[in-house]
């Protein structure tokens, strides 16, 4: 084994054991304790909104199903929410279905399914939320639509991807009442049941809808006048009418006056790329209904005779609300967008999700300048998303996308002098201090060019504007050299603007920037892209892919390979303590070198592997460390190679802190805030 491969020299070897054995002892100490410390979810607000239920006549107190397993309450309407509660401990739950009992409003049901595999269930409440458990007889299905029949309040049904399932004792036991097997009525999307008669169901499946009169003994299909292979995403049986019938598909909305006997396709909404999910009917007007779309929100006033979009396009509805109170107050689930609220039948209509936070982040950045400046780039939620920022510690967010254009932010750093960079899936943008707006800050630029400097009081962007314009340096080019002048484009991994010179890795290579952003240079190293991470302290660079690690000690011009641990299999994350230590957070654990990878040291006995980040934090003096497998945070002395710990609850994608508190970013959960100490003071918002 050479001497990158040896982890630990014998006299450091015993240092190492008598101090990580008594971080050991700390851990096996305070698992108990962990539990009354579980972080607090600040925002930003929003994410994806599934279901929307209330409690019959009371419309104020309402229930919201999302994607992460929790469902919230809100006891005044939608204008505030909180966490009620979290089904199972998985982050993967969809809750598209809640019910509450008609018959005794303090039992609740919600319906669930796992987009990763065919799981899911029906959890029940007795007591208004405070305690779940699980219905056996419907364990492990995946429930993609649930209701409860109006005439009947103790008769329930189910439909999963294996057919409908019937209750007649509120939910206690149940059966299967659609032949078991059966090639035809199986995934099951969507019911409805008549409102005088609960053993007239109707149930449509992932290709076309089926009807049975007798309680499901018997079914037949009712798919005349419908395109062949329709979705049917939801139906609706008119209370006052019965025999009439709408139902949503792929296709387009169908309308039946006959029960089904029979259907017509309602003209109005754009024959395009859309998706009906869902179909509401104002209880008060039965001529007024809403369909939630893939493609906005749609409402006719004319028993759908004409229906106008009431939203932008880019709205996906999972769900409608009408309160039956006020029937103009209208709200919607919706994917990434959260909970969006009317209170005019949606003529005009505003975000009500304080309280809500179910957010992707990926990024974290805690302002160098002021530590109550927050930023959270988060994914997977285009417009909506991008960065958002809190200036009080995470109380209240606001969005901060302007220029990003939906990108997906990976990555957030900082210049000494304020500049924050976005590293997104297209590209670095910057965001000058005290802007509103982000600006491309791409260029690439093979020739030397001045810096910033040359011109005192230019900030970065003006700099670029200006080294973009000067025709003198163009005409100086030679073709070749103009041909090799482009932009950097693709996904943006790392960042780091801690010195002189910045540096990026991208899926282009690794780049680094002497005047401070307008124009990058670099590309693979050692013909090599898909470094991961990077880390800077002043000339001293260094870049890691999952299997090697360059380093540069002239600010990114000339980069060399490093011998790495030979137990090393995948490295996700590397960062510089102050006095140049190098350190790395891998598959196998967090390892260090103090020597430019002469020798490396593993931090032995660390009760956490798969390291996703690590982080020098200065204000804390330590390095965290967090995995997305664990809802454990450490902080390690680099010093003294102990450790503190805190448990969580969530799963992590990054750790910081801000004002003497940790921060964390969550993949399901948005920003996590610490508890405050004991004894501390809470100041009011």
């Amino acid at each position: 084994m050479n001497r990158a491969g040896k982890f630990l020299r014998s006299h450091s070897r015993r240092r190492l054991v008598s101090c990580l054995l008594t971080g050991v002892f700390l851990f096996a100490t305070a698992v108990a304790h962990a539990a009354s410390t579980t972080w607090s979810a600040v925002g930003p607000d929003g994410g994806d909104a599934r279901s929307i239920a209330a409690i019959p006549g009371d419309p104020a107190h309402l229930f919201l199903g999302t994607t992460n397993s929790w469902i919230y309450e809100s006891t005044d309407g939608g204008a505030s929410w909180r966490r009620l509660a979290k089904l199972e401990s998985a982050d993967d739950l969809v809750i598209d279905h809640i019910v509450v009992d008609a018959a005794n409003p303090a039992t609740l049901y919600a319906a669930a399914w796992t987009p990763s595999h065919p799981g899911g269930g029906l959890w029940v409440s007795r007591d208004g939320g405070k305690a779940w458990s699980e219905s056996a007889g419907l364990s492990g299905q995946s429930i993609r639509t649930f209701v409860q029949a109006r005439s009947i309040p103790s008769t329930f049904f189910a439909g999963t991807l294996e057919g409908v399932f019937r209750s007649s004792n509120s939910g206690a036991t149940w059966e299967q009442t659609s032949p078991k097997g059966s090639r035809e009525i199986h995934e099951i999307e969507s019911l409805a049941i008549d409102p005088g008669n609960p053993d007239i169901v109707y149930a449509g499946t992932w290709h076309l809808p089926w009807k049975t009169t007798d309680g499901g003994k018997n079914w037949h299909a009712i798919k005349k006048g419908m395109i062949d292979d329709s979705d049917v995403f939801s139906i609706l049986v008119d209370p006052e009418k019965p025999r009439v019938v709408f139902a949503s598909a792929c296709s387009g909305i169908y309308k039946s006056e006959n029960a089904g006997n029979l259907f017509h396709k309602i003209e109005g909404i754009p024959s395009t790329a859309r998706r009906t999910r869902v179909l509401r009917q104002d209880p008060l007007h039965g001529v007024v209904l809403y369909a939630g779309t893939t493609e906005g929100l749609y409402k006719t006033i004319d028993g759908g005779k004409t229906f106008k979009r009431m939203t932008g396009p880019d709205v996906i509805v999972n769900d409608v609300y009408i309160d039956s109170a006020d029937t103009e107050h209208v709200m919607l689930a919706t994917d990434r967008g959260g909970v969006l609220a009317s209170h005019d039948g949606f003529a005009t209509f505003e975000p009500a999700n304080a309280g809500i936070s179910a957010r992707k982040v990926d990024a974290l950045l805690v302002d160098n300048r002021n530590p109550e400046r927050i930023f959270a780039g988060v994914v997977n939620d285009k417009t909506y998303g991008s960065v958002f920022v809190s200036t009080d510690s995470g109380i209240e967010w606001k969005q901060l996308a302007d220029g990003l254009e939906g990108r997906d932010v990976f990555a957030l750093a900082q210049s000494p002098e304020g500049t924050v960079l976005a590293g997104t899936n297209g590209g670095i943008f910057a965001l000058e201090p005290n802007a509103t707006a982000w600006e491309p800050m791409n260029l690439i630029e093979y020739v030397p060019v001045k810096t910033a400097a040359d011109t005192p009081g230019e900030s970065s962007l003006d700099t670029k504007k200006r080294l973009q314009n000067r025709p003198h340096m163009a005409d100086k080019r030679s073709e070749k050299e103009k041909s090799r002048q482009h932009e950097i484009d693709g996904r943006v991994f790392a960042m780091d603007l801690s010195g002189d010179a910045w540096l990026a890795s991208t899926v282009g290579g690794i780049y680094s920037s002497r005047d401070k952003g307008a124009t990058w240079q670099g590309g693979p190293v050692m013909g090599v892209s898909g470094y991961l991470s990077v880390a800077a302290q002043g000339p001293l660079m260094a870049a890691a892919r999952q299997d090697a690690i360059v380093i540069s000690q002239d600010a990114g011009q000339n980069w060399w390979p490093v011998g790495i641990p030979v137990a090393l299999t995948r490295i996700h994350r590397i960062t510089f303590s102050p006095d140049g230590t190098l350190w790395v957070g891998a598959r196998e654990g967090v390892y260090f070198t103090r020597d430019k990878g002469t020798s490396w040291m593993w931090v032995h006995r660390l009760p956490l592997v798969d390291i996703d980040d690590l982080y020098y934090d200065a204000q804390l003096g330590r390095v965290l460390v967090s995995s997305r497998g664990s809802e454990f945070v450490y902080a390690i002395d680099p010093e003294a190679l102990d450790w503190k710990w805190w448990q969580t609850g969530y799963r992590l994608s990054a750790v910081r802190a801000s004002g003497g508190r940790l921060l964390a970013a969550s993949l399901e959960d948005g920003v996590l805030k610490e508890p405050r100490p004991e004894g501390a003071e809470i100041g009011q918002k």
